[in-house]
């Protein structure tokens, strides 16, 4: 699922995310190889969004991966069956694939609360062998804040982000990193380092309208292509992310 657009009168394939709306933000999806923060507070949306992301990938032919940090992988699952587009063959014939990041750490021998800059590079060249391996195009890392917490400091931070996105990029993955911050914060990552790096970011929040608290998506940053930055009011629906404009003054278009 891929599309090739003009970019500075070059063509930059794209990594269209199967969300339509999502996609005419972006003016055609994701530049493909991109590094993307998907942030928000609890309750937003995050994941639900970036597992649609890879079964779209998956149901058109691409190998995809989701990296489980703290939630158990067959939780994660059952939270796709309800679905209607969602295929468990997907997962059967390997399109679709779900790893967790504690197992991955074990057979790594990382078991420090806080990984020493050797480890970091460890980390990077595993996770690196799973998606050649794999043949990784698309690729999920839920939460990479909670990958922070391991690093701790900034500069271990800004290195594992970096290299790690430079090699998932050479590979021509696309990936979405999700990042947890509180609803009080003022930025869109908990270290300050990840908005920085990431070649974007898609920013998912709550917004109080007449009792209801809505939930909202806004493209903050994308390298590599125009985009919109209005902010969207979002829905989790069976049929998967639904999007619709939300018009100055707070309400919503459509008249919802």
């Amino acid at each position: 699922m891929a599309e090739e657009v003009l970019t500075g009168g070059r063509k930059k394939d794209r990594c269209v995310t199967g969300i339509d709306a999502l996609d005419n933000i972006l003016d055609g999806g994701i530049p493909r190889g991109n590094t993307v923060l998907v942030t928000g507070s609890v309750g937003t949306g995050k994941t639900t969004l970036c597992m649609e992301f890879l079964v779209h990938g998956a149901l058109g032919g691409e190998n995809c991966l989701f990296i489980s940090v703290t939630e158990s992988c067959d939780r994660l699952m059952d939270n796709i069956i309800p679905y209607e587009f969602f295929d468990e063959k997907l997962i059967k014939e390997g399109k679709l694939v779900f790893v967790d990041m504690p197992v991955i750490y074990a057979q790594l021998g990382l078991e420090e609360l806080e990984f020493e800059m050797e480890e970091v590079d460890v980390l990077i060249d595993a996770l690196s062998d799973i998606v050649t391996e794999l043949q990784t195009k698309r690729l999920v890392i839920d939460s990479i804040t909670s990958v922070c917490y391991r690093l701790r400091t900034q500069e271990k931070i800004r290195e594992f982000i970096l290299k790690l996105g430079a090699v998932l990029s050479a590979q021509g993955c696309t990936s979405l990193l999700v990042s947890e911050i509180s609803p009080a914060e003022e930025r869109y990552s908990l270290f300050g380092v990840e908005e920085a790096i990431a070649d974007g970011i898609i920013f998912m929040g709550n917004l109080e309208r007449r009792g209801d608290l809505l939930r909202t998506l806004q493209v903050v940053k994308m390298r590599g292509t125009m985009h919109s930055r209005a902010k969207y009011v979002l829905d989790l629906t069976h049929c998967g992310v639904l999007l619709v404009p939300l018009l100055k003054g707070g309400s919503v278009a459509g008249g919802a």
